[in-house]
């Protein structure tokens, strides 16, 4: 079932989750136990993330630098496969442009439709630090709008090589969107000028970055609106627990943390304290977005599993 279709058609709020393949070396058992818990919450669909190869260096005993190459975490489209048919939900895996080639998006997209997930989230990706050789005349997506455009192409019958009589693929596509404006965008109205050719291209749904403000995230909605975007706008979720996270997240992802949130954890005497502090902050949240009239709480899970379910347990909504 398209995302599309289940965000239009949802009579009550319900939970989705983003989780994370393992990393390479490791098998998928850990991972399964994770959806093995969040199943519980009857998610309609569940995001995987992608990851590209980066690199990273490292100092050595006479203070020189080796670069490494870290090799992408693997899995993604294995792992969609078994959310939909282990556990019957939806998978939405994720598309990059950042560590991807057009061919190798094409191929990505060709083993999804034939095992039938026709969900998929087009974004760009971080900036890498390793950007690896491409042979020759292999092109890549620069922006998430060029991926939306190939995707929407295949979508009808378009590939990279003419093909005479090509099969349509009937990809749904979701797209990210930023409250508190894309770091690398110049403004919050150009900001949503990108999405707008977004949607225009062919995105048929949004989700949105984290936020810890409500009102950030009601603003974008009505931004959103005025520039004449009326696809579903679905709220990303993550939980605040750790004093490293006040430095971490904003630095990460470009979001604000605010003053009465940060001023509770440096307050706190202890980790179980801070903890308590953004889980209640986050259930407050929470319901805030469902009083508003939210239909869907998107969660992204790290570690958190036993956190994320406490805050979904104390909405009363399964």
């Amino acid at each position: 079932m398209k995302i599309s279709e289940i965000l239009d058609q949802a009579k009550d709020p319900f939970i989705s989750f983003e989780i994370i393949p393992p990393p390479r070396g490791r098998s998928a058992k850990g991972i399964y136990e994770i959806i093995d818990e969040l199943v519980e919450f009857r998610p309609p669909f569940i995001d995987v993330t992608s990851h590209a190869a980066d690199s990273y260096f490292i100092e050595q005993n006479d203070g020189a630098f080796t670069r490494h190459i870290k090799r992408k975490r693997p899995g993604t489209i294995g792992l969609c496969a078994a959310i939909k048919y282990r556990y019957n939900v939806e998978a939405v895996p994720h598309l990059l442009c950042q560590g991807f080639n057009r061919q190798e998006t094409e191929d990505a997209l060709i083993e999804l439709n034939y095992l039938g997930i026709d969900n998929v989230l087009a974004i760009r990706g971080d900036q890498l630090q390793y950007q690896k050789d491409q042979t020759s005349g292999r092109e890549v997506n620069k922006y998430a709008l060029d991926l939306v455009k190939q995707i929407d192409k295949m979508n009808q019958g378009q590939y990279l090589e003419d093909i005479l009589d090509a099969d349509e693929s009937d990809f749904c596509i979701g797209v990210g969107g930023y409250p508190e404006k894309h770091p690398d965008s110049p403004s919050q109205a150009a900001d949503l000028r990108y999405l707008k050719q977004k949607v225009d291209a062919g995105a048929q749904y949004i989700v949105t970055q984290m936020f810890y403000d409500n009102q950030d995230f009601y603003n974008f909605v009505d931004l959103c609106r005025a520039e004449g975007i009326e696809v579903p706008i679905v709220p990303g979720i993550k939980l605040l627990t750790k004093n490293s996270q006040l430095s971490s997240i904003p630095s990460s992802f470009s979001v604000n943390v605010p003053d009465d949130l940060v001023k509770a954890f440096e307050a706190a005497k202890d980790p179980r304290e801070r903890t308590e502090i953004g889980v209640a902050h986050t259930t407050r949240q929470c319901e805030d977005l469902l009083n508003n009239g939210v239909k869907n709480l998107h969660f992204y899970v790290m570690r958190d599993t036993h956190l994320v379910k406490k805050v979904v347990k104390s909405l009363k909504m399964i």
